[in-house]
């Protein structure tokens, strides 16, 4: 396999760990708002996240400097026809990890509860918008033959793009729901599952018309097989999680990003961005890869650092993967 492929297929790999582990971390944000009951709640699903949070944001970073090095007419393109929606996911980014650090350092209400508005907000419109971003990676966009984005921002919001949107919205709300009754345990815990339930079977729907419309699209064989996985797995995520078995819903429900977010790739393939203008206008893995002496390069450096992360990253979750509950949330001291 020649190595603008391999970076293909690693850069695909970086976003579905990204979705995997960042999608439950959404989720969790989303349901401050949705599933708590009080503040007491509230740091409790906060603390679900606290340890690990930053850590998958690793894998965001990660993707889009390899998106850089190793295509960097790819990245030029999307970063400058996306810029607006990119920036406001940053921007929520950045508020999001200073909500975290910041919500406990005084002890007003109000102060606490902006920044618990702030988590929940930043949390869904990025969980919103980078489903409308990958629709419109797979949809295609206007590119003209000096491979610049040549459309307007609004055509972003096209019907197909937009319901790729609702689905990683309510996908990684399900993941999160699932997370929160794996890690915790009481009243929260039922609440948790009962509401992955309900949240579960829009996301099938949601997720099913989505899958179906990109197989018709520009499907094959291979993306008909990921299709079906992840119908299948997310079917048995709701059926573990009605049984009470969180781990296994947890883990059929990651199946089920990890499934979605391949067949995506799977049908970009060979294009990394497709042009609406003119096919021979499409950017693909051979035109907007850098020299075969900087991805070999940056292979070499990848062997090394990429075990080293996911060895930190695992030892992260391991230290911290005992459940928690409102009774493990001490008094504020003042």
């Amino acid at each position: 396999m020649e190595l603008h492929n391999v970076w293909f297929v690693l850069i695909a790999v970086l976003w579905i760990g990204y979705f995997f582990l960042e999608g439950f971390d959404f989720g969790i944000g989303i349901l401050t708002r949705l599933l708590a009951r009080d503040r007491t709640e509230k740091r409790v699903l906060i603390n679900t996240i606290g340890p690990v949070w930053d850590g998958n944001e690793v894998w965001l970073l990660t993707a889009g400097g390899a998106t850089f090095a190793a295509f960097p007419e790819w990245y030029a393109t999307l970063f400058s026809g996306f810029y607006l929606p990119l920036l406001v996911i940053l921007i929520c980014l950045i508020v999001r990890g200073v909500a975290f650090e910041y919500r406990a350092k005084r002890p007003e209400e109000t102060w606490q509860r902006n920044w618990e508005t702030a988590i929940f907000w930043t949390s869904l419109v990025p969980a919103f918008l980078w489903g409308v971003a990958f629709g419109n990676i797979v949809r295609g966009v206007k590119i003209d033959a000096e491979f610049e984005y040549v459309g307007h921002v609004w055509e972003l919001l096209n019907p197909y793009a937009l319901l790729g949107g609702l689905v990683t919205l309510t996908l990684f709300t399900f993941h999160g729901a699932v997370f929160a009754a794996l890690k915790t345990v009481g009243d929260i815990r039922e609440r948790a599952r009962h509401l992955a339930e309900r949240v579960g079977l829009v996301t099938a729907a949601l997720a099913l018309g989505f899958l179906l419309w990109t197989q018709v699209r520009s499907g094959d064989g291979t993306s008909l097989i990921a299709l079906v996985v992840a119908v299948a797995a997310l079917a048995a995520a709701l059926v573990a999680n009605r049984a009470g078995r969180e781990g296994w819903s947890f883990m059929l429900s990651g199946v089920t990003i990890v499934a979605a977010v391949a067949m995506l790739f799977l049908t970009l393939f060979p294009n990394v961005m497709p042009s609406t203008l003119d096919p021979d206008w499409s950017l693909t893995v051979t035109n907007a890869s850098s020299s075969p002496y900087t991805l070999k390069i940056m292979t070499w450096l990848a062997v090394v650092a990429t075990p080293v992360v996911i060895l930190y990253q695992g030892w992260t979750y391991w230290v911290f993967r005992k459940r928690i509950g409102t009774q493990h949330i001490a008094d504020p001291v003042h």
